[in-house]
């Protein structure tokens, strides 16, 4: 992916119709914002996108997600309107540990740590100042391997600097106010005791939360207890306190001036609230986009804590990043797994996107998902005649565990293909190989054909067999249909299909059946046909 440049016009014409595509109904929302406001120079000030990200754990391809999809909205923006933008990736490292994760080291060590702020937390890594540090570090490596072009934020460097100073006096003058807007919300014990302010323990270090009893907005102090008895007067200036989450976003959004930000379906309720909070601390908050959540294999949400879920660097290992950006695209409002048996289709649906990227032009170019995976630059290299899923069933059927192997089929697919020539397919098949030796093949399981199957199978075979080893892919296909024609009624067609995957490869879908055969051979796919019917049976299976 390559970073969005600021554009010195608009990228489409005022008469243009909208592409289709959520970035663009996204961009409105900001350009509506930005258009109210009073003076010609505010609204062409760069409009503020953020992104929040909370390091108590490592980052996961939720967070890569979040800064993706933003970007591509900023791209939106930029394209409808030619007005300059600004992306800050905020961490809120200030938080406390509250709990340990469970997929990091030196479990023990953290839990000592439990109640102090992310940045006081040592690193069990042993690699960074603090368990914060480390996962910050985690957070901009990973985006800057992407090209995202955004400003890091830390929380505790904005608190302690003074960057906030102004929010955190405002916070205190309307502290009545904001705690009659939270207590609703509130079960009974909390709510007697429940203040926006988070004083930090000046003795112990820890994140207090604790009743306040007095606020002072002239002197920017807070009164308080600890456990002990003991009272402190606090300045809630300099890092010396923090705010409560949801009042904690509502600050931020006040004092940064952020005009858009995007969120999980989970904080639904906490967006409302940090809007109130906002609105009464004088401003409006952001638009924004609630999108649906990433689930593990199991159907539960991925947590950085639980560590489920796929890795930035597991996707990669098996996918490209074009194909992750694909994934993340589609549809932000639907609930998505996120497993390794995603990263094929998602793979294929890219390299069909290029291919018709080819052909279009102007809105319809795009609302087509790789004009913003590739910064409104389409590169037609970062594509392959051959697709991830043939690759696969490549590797399977000729037991591949070289690249070398299945360059050789592929040169005799398309003599003109090279690892040199085409760096892009030679990235494909590292992938493709290791997704077959490390997922597909621990899990492969073959069944025996039907009786049915077994005589379509057989036919398949014998008209294979009468073919020029150069039959064009889409005659190679022409024929499949019509064997399987011969045994399967129309609605049930898919069924042959169904039997050709896992009679003769051993899963339950893969590539077009032609294009297979012709990369792996005519005389190849006959023989591996014969040698499946050839496989002794315990008794035979009945339509």
């Amino acid at each position: 992916m390559q970073k969005t440049k600021t554009p010195i016009a608009p990228s489409l014409s005022p008469d243009a119709p909208l592409p289709k595509a959520w970035p663009f109904d996204e961009a409105r929302k900001i350009t509506a914002r930005m258009d109210a406001r009073a003076s010609d120079a505010s609204k062409q000030a760069p409009a503020l996108l953020e992104t929040g990200y909370g390091p108590s754990g490592l980052p996961h391809i939720g967070t890569f997600g979040e800064v993706a999809r933003t970007t591509w909205v900023r791209q939106a923006y930029e394209a409808l309107t030619g007005r300059p933008t600004r992306l800050l990736a905020f961490s809120d490292d200030m938080d406390a540990l509250r709990k340990v994760p469970t997929n990091v080291p030196e479990q023990d060590m953290l839990a000592k740590h439990l109640g102090l702020p992310l940045t006081r937390v040592p690193d069990p890594f042993g690699e960074y100042d603090s368990f914060a540090a480390h996962n910050n570090a985690r957070l901009r490596q990973f985006l800057d391997s992407f090209g995202f072009d955004y400003e890091f934020a830390s929380a505790t460097q904005y608190y302690t600097n003074g960057t906030f100073d102004a929010a955190l006096r405002r916070m205190l003058e309307v502290h009545d106010e904001v705690v009659a807007t939270i207590i609703p919300t509130l079960g009974p014990e909390r709510r007697a005791t429940y203040s926006p302010v988070l004083p930090i323990h000046p003795e112990t270090g820890q994140v207090m939360q604790v009743p306040i009893i007095k606020v002072d907005p002239d002197a920017g102090t807070v009164v308080w207890k600890d456990e002990a008895g003991k009272t402190f007067e606090t300045s809630v200036l300099g890092g010396h306190a923090k705010m409560q989450w949801k009042a904690d976003w509502a600050m931020r959004w006040y004092a940064l001036g952020v005009d858009y930000e995007m969120s999980g379906k989970d904080l639904i309720d906490s967006v409302k609230l940090s809007s109130k909070i906002c609105r009464i601390l004088g401003k409006e908050p952001p638009a924004g986009l609630t999108y649906e959540l990433f689930l593990d294999a199991q159907g539960q949400k991925i947590s950085k804590s639980k560590g489920n879920g796929l890795s930035v660097e597991e996707w990669l290992r098996y996918g490209t990043p074009e194909s992750l950006a694909q994934y993340m695209f589609q549809q932000p409002a639907r609930a998505k797994r996120l497993f390794f048996d995603v990263i094929p289709r998602a793979t294929d649906d890219y390299l069909t996107l290029v291919q018709k990227a080819g052909t279009q032009e102007g809105p319809e170019l795009m609302a087509n998902p790789v004009w913003f995976i590739h910064g409104g630059t389409i590169r037609p290299e970062d594509t392959s005649p051959v697709s991830y899923t043939a690759l696969l069933n490549l590797a399977n059927v000729a037991n591949a565990d070289k690249p070398e192997t299945l360059w050789k089929f592929l040169r005799r697919y398309d003599p003109t293909l090279s690892p040199e020539t085409h760096p892009y397919v030679d990235r494909l098949v590292h992938c493709a190989l290791t997704y077959f030796k490390e997922q597909v093949y621990p899990n492969k399981t073959y069944r025996a054909p039907t009786e049915t199957e077994r005589k379509g199978l057989g036919d398949l075979a014998d008209e294979l067999a009468k073919l020029a080893p150069d039959t064009p892919p889409g005659e190679v296909q022409d024929v499949v249909f019509e064997v399987g024609k011969r045994y399967f009624a129309k609605p049930e067609l898919r069924s042959w299909f169904g039997c050709l995957y896992e009679v003769l490869l051993g899963q339950t879908e893969g590539p077009r059946f032609g294009i297979f055969a012709s990369l792996f051979g005519l005389p190849e796919t006959v023989g591996l046909i014969r040698d499946a019917l050839a496989r002794p049976v315990e008794e035979p299976v009945q339509d």
